[in-house]
């Protein structure tokens, strides 16, 4: 059985540009990587973007210091997205590219930097509307044919695209990542709000959380430390919501004997539809107290995630 939560390697490249990784940087990575792996963690999730790249070549050089760290362990990265000076032109605006032959150099540009054959999943990471879904679904699939990934993922998308895509591909569509946490709450705030003028505040796709359910598509939940907002980071001066939200995790936390990480990673996890939450923090006590996570949401009660939730809010539910 797979480990509930997903380490996020944006972190581990350092600056997002194309300056040279030094051996601080490597080293703060090795020592990530370690322990998100002593850990438990058994998915690490990258992107052709991150840090220009160097999140996966430092990963890569990880792994070829460290082979026994490959086995038990996947990978997944994300491809779609161009920004100047990083995997798009300097002159040329933040864009999407979703076209054969980006996808294939996209892959193939991870796939070196990661010193892998393959990854377990190539997620999609933005939608290309200059892109027709069969030439982005063949694409994928000769891939797949190739061996070069196992399983296609779609990110920042909605239960349109998803049930679109499912129509094209042979290859499995096996999960969907989006932004979900105790501060982005959009995926229970509009479950409840239909009817309400609050509602108009929220914006999540209707039916993806039901659909994937069905369908057997893992749900990712990117950002879903809050930024840390409610677990020991600095609330914005001022956020009286997010302080008071603060106290409300940091006494859960202490009577359920877990990290104030647990119980906000552990808010999504206490959720029906199996969400799986990444983290990204490079902080070894971070990580090893991230993964206290499936304790919290154990112990957590009906009652306690609601008043998790009405505390973020800042005012009572309908």
């Amino acid at each position: 059985m797979s480990f509930p939560l997903i380490y996020g390697c944006m972190a581990l490249g350092g600056p997002w540009d194309r300056s040279e990784i030094t051996s601080t940087q490597f080293d703060a990575a090795h020592t990530a990587v370690r322990a998100a792996h002593q850990t438990g963690f058994d998915l690490f999730d990258h992107a052709d973007i991150y840090a220009a790249g160097k999140s996966e070549t430092i990963f890569g050089r990880i792994l070829a210091e460290d082979p026994e760290l490959r086995q038990g362990i996947k990978l997944q990265t994300k491809c779609g997205i161009r920004i100047p000076g990083n995997t798009g032109p300097e002159d040329s605006p933040v864009h999407y590219r979703l076209d054969r032959d980006t996808i294939r150099a996209s892959l193939e540009g991870s796939l070196e930097r990661l010193g892998v054959d393959s990854v377990e999943r190539l997620i999609l990471h933005r939608p290309d509307p200059l892109t027709t879904l069969g030439e982005t679904g063949q694409a994928l699939d000769d891939l797949r044919s190739e061996g070069l990934i196992n399983s296609v993922g779609l990110s920042n998308m909605t239960l349109r695209h998803v049930a679109a895509f499912q129509q094209v591909l042979c290859t499995p569509l096996t999960a969907v990542q989006i932004q979900m946490s105790l501060a982005h709450r959009d995926f229970v705030e509009t479950q409840i709000l239909g009817n309400q003028t609050e509602g108009t505040e929220y914006n999540f796709p209707e039916g993806l959380l039901t659909h994937c359910a069905a369908d057997e598509i893992e749900v990712q939940a990117w950002g879903a430390m809050a930024d840390g907002i409610y677990s020991g980071r600095q609330a914005p001066q001022g956020d009286r919501t997010a302080e008071a939200t603060s106290g409300v995790v940091e006494r859960l936390a202490e009577r359920m004997n877990v990290s104030r990480e647990a119980v906000v990673v552990g808010w999504l996890l206490r959720h029906p539809y199996a969400i799986r939450p990444v983290v990204g923090t490079m902080n070894p006590e971070r990580i090893r107290a991230c993964a206290q996570a499936p304790q919290a949401a154990e112990d957590m009660t009906h009652t306690d995630w609601y008043e998790l939730w009405t505390a973020a809010r800042g005012h009572s539910l309908p």
